[in-house]
């Protein structure tokens, strides 16, 4: 497929100018990233609305937990890596446990970020920020999505933690693309296999369907950018309906996406699963397409998971004897 690309962290930046003049109690709290996460958009047009900590990223959360008990709309804004680690105390203490309407994004989210390396690259965010109580976790996959799950946050009072990358990469939706809370998107049916992005590896999951249906394999594609709270309900049909699926994240794979689909999968109905995302290991410095590459997140691999986890899926519905169950003794 060939794919428009846009730039993740410009559209951040000018989504953030956009609502700063629709929300005028919108304050920006930056931590010396205004150029690297472009709020320098915002900051320029709205100097009073905006807040600079430096490279405190602590502070960054006390400040805008601050700030929103007096009834303004603070977004703290840093990398992801410094907002889930630096600051994971603050963010559930200061926002999550004290319900304050705090919007944190998470930049640079996941190992596309450019050839910053190890240092800049978030692999567990998703994990810690879901495990906390209160707090809404949403990943985004372009820069479409990315607008609309901003527009809603404004509107949305509670905690609210938001994934964003860096680059430019591909555009998958259109200006007419509707962010529903909490609830995935069916992109494209299937009745073998059924693939479930969040956040941006979308493009590779739907060229992997395409491969899957060129082999005559029926793929389906769901979206779902809600990570906390999940479609539980849509998990659940997938997995009585299709019987396999397959989960797809810029992420590591305990903890994230795939481990909150395994999890509603096994209170729900089972299902056979397979996880596409980081090997539970660190990434390197390198050209993004190659860091794809090496992690086994593209179309092909993606496609190679989905033939897995429907041969063992179609292993099941062979007849098989039942060999019992050997009594332990001691």
């Amino acid at each position: 497929m060939e794919w428009q690309k846009s730039s993740l962290r410009e559209a951040l930046g000018k989504t953030l100018l956009e609502l700063g003049g629709i929300y005028p109690k919108l304050v920006v709290v930056n931590a010396d990233l205004v150029n690297s996460v472009k709020s320098i958009y915002f900051r320029k047009a709205y100097p009073e609305r905006t807040v600079e900590v430096g490279i405190a990223e602590q502070n960054m959360i006390g400040v805008a937990a601050g700030l929103a008990t007096m009834g303004l709309i603070p977004v703290a804004l840093t990398f992801a890596r410094f907002a889930s680690k630096r600051a994971a105390d603050q963010i559930s203490m200061c926002v999550d446990y004290s319900r304050n309407n705090v919007k944190v994004i998470g930049a640079y989210a996941g190992i596309f970020t450019g050839r910053q390396g190890v240092s800049q690259q978030t692999l567990e965010d998703t994990a810690s920020m879901r495990a906390m109580p209160n707090m809404v976790v949403i990943d985004t996959a372009d820069v479409i999505e990315l607008r609309a799950v901003l527009h809603f946050a404004l509107e949305y009072t509670g905690p609210m933690y938001i994934r964003v990358g860096r680059d430019e990469w591909p555009v998958v939706f259109d200006e007419g693309y509707q962010f529903r809370f909490g609830q995935g998107t069916v992109l494209r049916d299937g009745h073998d296999v059924m693939l479930m992005n969040s956040g941006l590896l979308l493009p590779y999951t739907l060229e992997a369907a395409e491969l899957l249906n060129a082999e005559g394999i029926s793929a389906g594609v769901i979206n779902m950018p809600t990570v906390k709270p999940l479609d539980t309900a849509l998990i659940a049909q997938v997995a009585r309906d299709v019987g396999a699926i397959v989960t797809v994240e810029n992420h590591n794979v305990l903890g994230g996406f795939g481990g909150a689909v395994a999890e509603a999968v096994v209170e729900s109905y089972p299902a056979f699963m397979e996880r596409v995302g980081i090997l539970d290991e660190y990434s390197e410095s390198a050209p993004n397409d190659d860091l794809a590459e090496k992690h086994k997140l593209t179309a092909p691999h993606i496609a190679a998971a989905a033939r897995r986890v429907l041969a063992r899926k179609r292993g099941a519905q062979q007849p098989r004897a039942w060999a019992g169950v050997t009594e332990r003794s001691g």
